[in-house]
């Protein structure tokens, strides 16, 4: 049975291979067919831009190709580094360390109780509660709460470089030999963390060992929200673990104090996780990830909660592009392989590739349709009966966009036994390209608007005035794609009218979002 397993998921990987080559092959012809029906310098410059999108489309296909067929061999990979591993002998001190910011004390205090039962000698472990909280109730009670249960408290009143501040402000506070990292949300589920993840610093250039990060049961909404970083600790983080490459997550994971001494504490950017992984890249140390759980955080249940996670994650991403190529260029800095350049990349690029070339795409799709390629003059009935390549080269251009929608829901079928939650990703993943392409454009432009995303108390009234003034461009694009997918239909325009209203329902899913959950 372990074989049939082994085999069956072999040959799934493989055909997903497939499908992502055959997804980029296919745009790739459509964009041909764009210039052999190019008849003017507006279809020109149409067809030039949809092909730069596909070559960007085909990078990404191709670099998730590769990361999803090398986390395949990662079991084997750890496996043979399991073998080299010696039992802890000395117990070295840990610091348990907790930011918090405004968080519900009751949770807080729960899941730091929780971090008092790891199976690791009680004398070696310090805990630590970092508390940036503005709120003095919340403050005050946090404070009384570590104080009776033998916490260390570190309160600041400025909020001066988020969790990377806190967390630099406790180095100064702390001596411990390695320090674990837990989010306010994350209820410990597997005792054994620092017993399980020491072993691995045997070798002394090892930095960080990061575990895998999972949500709690919740609802369809929230648990398909659980695959994006399910996607991510299941393929992405494997397949970069192989090149060194693995990203410290934020919480889950253990880093050697002496490892963070070298580097300068952590970079104080909104995701310093991703800057402090690379910064240990830089200064030639080894990293690992454990595809392993062992603490369950709170599941989003709020499309506002996702859409503030997600901005927060663009933003930073797209600062550690600018960062990761400056960084790049200096003389003394360590020379990165073509692959760990192409890992970082990706990591930088990759939310602002599923937001702002999505929209990109969408615009190349409204000018494609209002245009003089023949696709906007093929009606059902043309469709029917005629045969010739341009016809066949239209039906591959509108292919693309119908196995970009069965990926997914294939992927997570095969991998989650879910096609609702794959659906429900591929249809989020619209939802929130504006949010993330506005985060992108903020970090770009050095900005940092306040964010006001906050359900508002009232019933279904305010619920509905709260989704539209949080999805208002979002609704203007999707009513204007609407309207021009009927006017598209009215014209006998079959294929054209079908493409831009399924675009328009996807973009006015952001209000439904909103609306239903908050």
């Amino acid at each position: 049975m372990q074989m049939n397993n082994f085999l069956k998921d072999y040959r799934v990987r493989l055909l997903s291979i497939a499908l992502f080559s055959i997804l980029t092959a296919m745009g790739l012809l459509f964009s041909v067919y764009l210039f052999m029906d190019s008849v003017s310098p507006y279809t020109y410059i149409v067809a030039s831009l949809f092909l730069v999108l596909t070559l960007i489309s085909g990078f990404f296909n191709i670099t998730t190709s590769y990361w999803y067929y090398r986390s395949y061999f990662y079991d084997d990979y750890l496996a043979k580094i399991k073998k080299t591993l010696k039992p802890v002998r000395r117990f070295p001190s840990v610091a348990i360390a907790m930011p918090v910011f405004n968080e519900d004390p009751a949770i807080v205090e729960k899941n730091m109780l929780r971090m008092r039962e790891m199976s690791y000698p009680k004398s070696r472990l310090k805990y630590y509660l970092l508390d940036d909280s503005t709120d003095a109730a919340i403050a005050s009670e946090l404070r009384r709460f570590c104080t009776a249960n033998n916490v260390v408290y570190l309160h600041r009143t400025e909020r001066k470089g988020f969790k990377a501040g806190a967390l630099n402000n406790m180095l100064k506070h702390s001596n411990e030999e390695f320090v674990a990292i837990f989010d306010y949300d994350e209820y410990l589920t597997d005792p054994n963390f620092i017993m399980d993840t020491l072993p691995y610093f045997g070798d002394k250039r090892m930095s960080y060992v990061q575990t895998e990060k999972s949500y709690s049961k919740g609802t369809l909404f929230s648990d398909s929200i659980n695959l994006f970083d399910a996607f991510f600790f299941r393929f992405i983080q494997p397949a970069r673990a192989l090149n060194n490459t693995a990203i410290f997550s934020g919480s889950c994971g253990i880093i050697k104090r002496s490892a963070l001494d070298v580097i300068g504490g952590f970079p104080e950017y909104i995701i310093e996780d991703t800057f402090f992984s690379f910064e240990s890249d830089m200064n030639e140390y080894k990293s690992l990830y454990l595809p392993k759980i062992y603490a369950l955080g709170k599941p989003i249940k709020k499309f506002s909660e996702l859409a503030k996670q997600q901005w927060r994650y663009n933003y930073g991403d797209t600062q550690f592009l600018k960062y990761f190529v400056s960084s790049s260029k200096g003389g003394d800095r360590k020379t990165l392989s073509r692959t760990s350049t192409i890992d970082y990349i990706s990591h930088g690029f990759g939310l602002n590739y599923i937001s702002g070339i999505l929209l990109l795409f969408t615009i190349a799709s409204i000018l494609i349709v209002f245009s003089s390629f023949p696709i906007a003059h093929l009606s059902l009935s043309s469709i029917l009966i005629t045969k010739n390549i341009n016809l066949q080269l239209e039906i591959l251009g509108f292919s693309v966009f119908f196995i970009s929608l069965i990926m997914p829901i294939m992927l997570t079928k095969v991998y989650f036994n879910s096609a609702k939650r794959g659906l429900m990703v591929f249809i989020i993943n619209f939802a929130l390209s504006f949010v993330r392409t506005k985060a992108g454009i903020s970090a770009f432009l050095n900005l940092s608007p306040k964010l006001k995303w906050a359900r508002p108390k009232g019933g279904q009234k305010w619920d509905i005035i709260h989704a539209i003034k949080n999805s208002t461009l979002e609704i203007i694009f999707a009513a204007m794609l609407l309207i021009l997918g009927a006017s598209a239909l009215i014209v006998d325009n079959f294929f054209g009218g079908i493409w831009l209203l399924w675009y328009g329902v996807l973009y006015s899913s952001t209000f439904y979002f909103f609306y239903k959950y908050g």
